[in-house]
C-alpha cells in the first residue's frame, strides 16, 4: 500500500499529476486545489496518497496534507459520495471551510461543489455533524458553530450571528466575529453588545 510519494513532477493534467519517483512514474488523481498548489514539471513534490485497489484497477489519489486525505475518506462514508464527488468538494472547500460548513449545517456552502446536489449536501452536513470536529484541523470555534447549526446556541449569540449575516457577512464570518466578541464582552452579554463588538472585529484593521 502506498502512503506517500516523494519525487519530481513529470506532468500535470486536468485532474491528475504524474510523479516520477526514481524513474517510475505514478499517476495520482488530485483535487483542483491540490493541483494548483503543486509546482511545474521538473520540480520536487510530496503527496499523501490514498490507494484504491479494485479487481480491475489500482488507483492513487494524492493530497497536500494528511488532513485532506482524512476528509477524502470521511466524505465517502456518506451514501452517494464517491471519490469523484469527494475530490470535487475538496476542490471547492478547504478542510477548515468544510468543517465549518458542516458544523453550521450550511448546505449551500457544500452544494457549491460540482456534482453535489441538495440531497447529497443535506446528507453530508447531517451525517458528518458529529464526526467533523475530530477532522476540523484549522476550523475555528467549531463548538460554537455546532451549537448554531443545531439551533441550541444562546439567544443573544444566535441573534447576533443572524444580524451580522443579514448585513451581508457569511455565516462563518459572523460566527467567528461573535466568538471573539463573546471573549471580550464576557458571559451574559446581550445581542446588541455582541453585534457592536462583532462589527468592530469584522471592520477594517
Amino acid at each position: 500500500m502506498i502512503g506517500k510519494l516523494k519525487g519530481t513532477i513529470d506532468e500535470i493534467g486536468e485532474d491528475y499529476v504524474l510523479v516520477d519517483v526514481h524513474g517510475v512514474c505514478y499517476v495520482a488523481y488530485c483535487s483542483a486545489r491540490t493541483l494548483s498548489k503543486l509546482g511545474s514539471a521538473g520540480e520536487a513534490c510530496v503527496l499523501f496518497i490514498e490507494t484504491y485497489v479494485r479487481e480491475d484497477q489500482l488507483k492513487l489519489f494524492g493530497f497536500m496534507t494528511a488532513l485532506e486525505r482524512e476528509w477524502f475518506n470521511l466524505l465517502q462514508s456518506v451514501q452517494g459520495v464517491g471519490a469523484k464527488v469527494a475530490l470535487a468538494v475538496l476542490s471547492t472547500l478547504t478542510p477548515g471551510e468544510l468543517a465549518n460548513a458542516i458544523a453550521l449545517q450550511d448546505r449551500a456552502a457544500v452544494s457549491r461543489a460540482p456534482g453535489v446536489g441538495p440531497k447529497v449536501a443535506m446528507r453530508l452536513v447531517t451525517e458528518l455533524k458529529n464526526r467533523a470536529p475530530a477532522f476540523a484541523g484549522e476550523a475555528i470555534n467549531i463548538a460554537l458553530k455546532q451549537e448554531l447549526g443545531e439551533g441550541v446556541a444562546a439567544a443573544p449569540v444566535a441573534d447576533a450571528v443572524s444580524a451580522l449575516t443579514n448585513l451581508g457577512y457569511s455565516r462563518d464570518q459572523a460566527a467567528n466575529a461573535v466568538a471573539v466578541a463573546m471573549k471580550t464582552a464576557g458571559e451574559g452579554a446581550d445581542s446588541a453588545k455582541l453585534i457592536r463588538l462583532g462589527l468592530k472585529e469584522l471592520g477594517p484593521r
